[in-house]
């Protein structure tokens, strides 16, 4: 499939998706991914930019945020665990990278995680492009000032799960507990910070496969299987009782197992995301209307 990408993904993009779902074998995962993502095409049509922005000064404020971030991101992993070592040292190039090529962005913190879990599987080069095309495609908008699309994409996280789990729905409604206060970093961390290692992996090579719906299928397993059973709905009678819950799934919930199976079990079609996108997008601009014209009455 690697050495004929262009036509698998043209012509047979439902073998492609297939065999991600499967799980891709760990020697041509990193390659996989780099393909997946379209990190390879940006890095063919760029092919020295990487190394230039790397010479550019870039923000001192991003810089300086971007060093305090680098002993935070998987603390005790061989690659990261020294300060000032290998990784640190590379993961800053990555980072500061990104916040030269794309200054309206600069650097956002939640890209900490997504750019250290690439940089496990390739050189900084490759991990760099996958990244840009993460930030910039899979989550476009995430990392944006104001948050609107991740709100948005809550909005629509609540909507799905109304139709996957309604006594679920039900519960968060009751309790007032919206996705912006359990699903933030779910989103814009691609739940690198949530999941076990295996099961991070599964759920990655369907994410650059599939995209950012496959985050909302896992967000909305974790979110049946944790508060799926009554009498744990009953015990969390209250917001912080509900959250307490979320953050600290079951272990079995968040098994590569349980969460794959699960997700590939939903029943939802590509139509109910896209009208749930459509539907929540348009209510969103119609609130900022209403909000735009009270403004200009007052």
């Amino acid at each position: 499939m690697l050495d004929n990408w262009e036509a698998f993904m043209s012509k047979n993009y439902k073998k492609v998706r297939e065999r991600c779902r499967k799980g891709i074998p760990a020697s041509v995962r990193p390659k996989a991914w780099l393909y997946l993502c379209g990190g390879q095409l940006l890095l063919e049509k760029h092919p020295n930019e990487y190394e230039e922005l790397l010479q550019a000064p870039g923000d001192p404020k991003c810089m300086e945020d971007i060093r305090k971030d680098l002993h935070r991101q998987f603390p005790y992993h061989e690659m990261f665990i020294r300060e000032e070592g290998l990784g640190q040292q590379e993961l800053f190039s990555v980072l500061k990278a990104y916040s030269v090529l794309n200054p309206k962005v600069g650097y956002f913190q939640a890209q900490a995680p997504v750019a250290a879990f690439l940089l496990m599987h390739m050189p900084a080069v490759q991990a760099f492009w996958c990244l840009v095309s993460i930030s910039d495609k899979y989550l476009s908008g995430y990392y944006n000032p104001g948050l609107e699309v991740l709100q948005r994409d809550g909005d629509i996280l609540h909507a799905l799960l109304r139709r996957t789990a309604p006594a679920v729905h039900r519960h968060l409604v009751k309790h007032k507990v919206e996705p912006v206060l359990y699903a933030t970093e779910w989103f814009l961390c691609a739940l690198t910070r949530t999941l076990p290692w295996d099961s991070l992996l599964r759920v990655w090579d369907c994410f650059l496969c599939e995209g950012v719906k496959v985050l909302f299928k896992a967000a909305l397993v974790v979110l049946a299987g944790a508060l799926g059973p009554a009498k744990v709905r009953k015990r969390a009678c209250g917001l912080c009782e509900t959250l307490e819950v979320l953050r600290h799934p079951p272990e079995n919930i968040l098994g590569e197992e349980y969460l794959v199976y699960h997700m590939q079990r939903l029943s939802l079609t590509e139509e109910d995301f896209e009208f749930e996108h459509q539907r929540q997008t348009a209510r969103r601009r119609a609130m900022a209307n209403r909000s735009r014209s009270i403004e200009t009455s007052l």
